[in-house]
């Protein structure tokens, strides 16, 4: 895609890569996320124990977004001190890899075999077999889950 036609708009990250990662936690970023992610990006605890990976931008604005409303509601104080203290920020290195910090891969129980998937302005690293085992039952229901997530369009 042309960068002067997303200038100004978030990242749209796609796709299903399956990356080695090194014994040290290290691993390359799929090339065609390096561009979108720029930089810096941060690594966050996900659900499903994932691990989120957000350009620094998208990040800030997650935060602020949560901490607006953290103050007077008990469940967005606690997800902002279990996102925001597992959150770790990062450069990829000059072969493009970063490091998975063993906090995170500890969480995510990553050990090798990962999978990085694109999810629209962020990217997930989930172990493989566990991302496999997920996404083989979400299929199953894709197409009632479609029915209550995507909004009517008319054609």
């Amino acid at each position: 895609m042309d960068e002067t036609t997303t200038q100004g708009l978030p990242p749209l990250l796609l796709g299903t890569y399956t990356p080695k990662m090194d014994a040290k936690g290290r691993m390359a970023l799929p090339a065609k996320f390096r561009n979108q992610l720029g930089a810096g990006l941060v690594m966050a605890r996900g659900q499903e124990r994932c691990i989120y990976l957000l350009p620094i931008n998208e990040f800030r604005r997650l935060a602020v977004q949560i901490q607006h409303t953290s103050m007077g509601d008990r469940s967005a104080r606690e997800y902002l001190r279990v996102f925001l203290s597992g959150a770790v920020d990062q450069e990829p290195d000059r072969q493009g890899r970063i490091l998975i910090p063993p906090m995170l891969r500890e969480y995510a129980h990553l050990d090798g075999d990962v999978a990085v998937i694109g999810v629209g302005t962020r990217a997930e690293i989930w172990d493989a077999k566990t991302w496999q085992e997920y996404l083989a039952d979400k299929e199953e229901g894709y197409s009632d889950i479609a029915d209550d997530v995507l909004p009517a369009v008319d054609v």
